[in-house]
């Protein structure tokens, strides 16, 4: 694994909650992903007038990964700025699911750091799973 601890999926999901574009909701998100070639990857929220098309920290971070070539969530750290303990949406913890394992670590912050460790199994019990749909 790599030398990034939880408090550094912290430091580095707060960042990237910096970066959100969250205009009309004005809640910002930050998620980090360690991945399996040990990069840490972020993302943000990034609103759209048309409300419908924007998109959330987890999925931006996800893309980020892939397009930098890691390919599975080894860990992730979730920060909102106005809700302490924001855990993903449920369309955000399926996606994750697709490049996780039950048991890859969910790490929920607020401003102090990491408050509460979830697996993946206990956020998405009942996931879509890919070997199951083929």
């Amino acid at each position: 694994m790599s030398e990034f601890s939880p408090h550094h999926l912290f430091e580095a999901a707060r960042d990237a909650m910096s970066k959100a574009h969250a205009p009309y909701s004005k809640f910002p998100v930050g998620a980090a992903i360690l991945a399996d070639d040990g990069k840490v990857y972020l993302g943000a929220n990034i609103e759209n007038l048309s409300f419908p098309q924007g998109w959330c920290a987890e999925p931006t971070a996800i893309g980020a990964m892939i397009m930098g070539g890691g390919k599975k969530v080894k860990s992730l750290a979730v920060i909102a700025e106005k809700l302490p303990l924001c855990t993903p949406c449920g369309g955000c913890r399926q996606k994750i699911s697709e490049f996780a394992s039950a048991d890859t670590l969910i790490y929920l912050c607020d401003d102090a750091g990491v408050q509460k460790t979830v697996t993946m199994a206990e956020l998405l019990p009942y996931a879509f799973e890919t070997d199951t749909i083929g």
